[in-house]
């Protein structure tokens, strides 16, 4: 496992940082013995970390989010000796995260309230999960270590004086299925840069120019090719604007143009 050479070819100090994290993480999991995880991490951050566990060839690990089709997951890296633990699906998550539910009495918060308050408490989102939001309250998927602060501390916000905060056991977590707002869109061609154009709703320069600042990911992997072509599926990330999966290809104007039924993440 030559770190240095597989760190020679990013070139972005946050993703150097990230992958120096990973092996840090598969060194002392190898040297103690012991399970260790990274932060949750966003889809982008999991697939490129992916990517070095492939390149390696590491095979000791799971991606766990507490819920089915999670946004933001950790890698779970364990020794040899607890593989079987893994493998046979008996290993208790509450011992890497755990859930805090907040009830509130008639309140109803949107995601972006609950976590600016946990931000406001000087929590780094990185320790922080889903959070799924239902009527009157949300569950918060957590790394166990900020658990106790959090739950002494979320109280002492004025939009949760009232609420009740629980830790619950993370196999109790409400499972919610993927929101999405339907979007037709019509495109001269499938190339990157005319999709993003008509989804980030600018001009095709400033979506090249996007696509320059390398703001654009297909499937989670950075592309900065205008000329691309975009598949059936493809999901398409423009920082700044959204996610988007294109679900449908319906057909062609008069003018030969491409209509495009896509989905917007919400």
């Amino acid at each position: 496992m030559d770190k240095a050479k597989i760190l020679e070819k990013y070139k972005k100090e946050e993703e150097r940082l990230l992958i120096s994290k990973l092996f840090d993480k598969i060194n002392l999991t190898e040297k103690q013995n012991k399970i260790q995880n990274t932060d949750f991490l966003s889809p982008i951050e999991l697939n490129l970390l992916i990517d070095i566990l492939n390149i390696i060839g590491y095979k000791n690990y799971v991606i766990y989010g507490g819920i089915e089709n999670a946004q933001r997951n950790m890698i779970i890296i364990y020794p040899n000796k607890l593989e079987i633990i893994f493998k046979e699906n008996k290993f208790d998550y509450n011992n890497i995260c755990n859930c805090i539910r907040i009830t509130n009495n008639s309140e109803e918060y949107t995601h972006k309230i609950y976590l600016g308050g946990i931000i406001k408490l000087g929590i780094k989102r990185e320790k922080i999960g889903d959070i799924i939001v239902f009527q009157n309250g949300a569950d918060i998927i957590v790394n166990k270590e900020i658990t106790n602060f959090l739950i002494s501390n979320l109280q002492e916000l004025t939009r949760f004086k009232k609420s009740n905060i629980d830790v619950i056991d993370i196999s109790e977590v409400t499972q919610k299925e993927q929101e999405y707002k339907d979007l037709k869109i019509t495109v001269s061609s499938l190339r990157l840069d005319n999709i993003v154009s008509e989804l980030a709703k600018t001009s095709r320069s400033k979506a090249i120019e996007l696509l320059k600042q390398e703001k654009v990911f297909i499937n989670y992997k950075n592309e900065t090719k205008n000329t691309k072509i975009v598949q059936y599926m493809d999901i398409i990330t423009i920082r700044g604007v959204g996610k988007f999966i294109i679900d449908e290809i319906l057909g062609n104007t008069k003018s030969g143009k491409i209509i495009l039924m896509v989905k917007k993440f919400i």
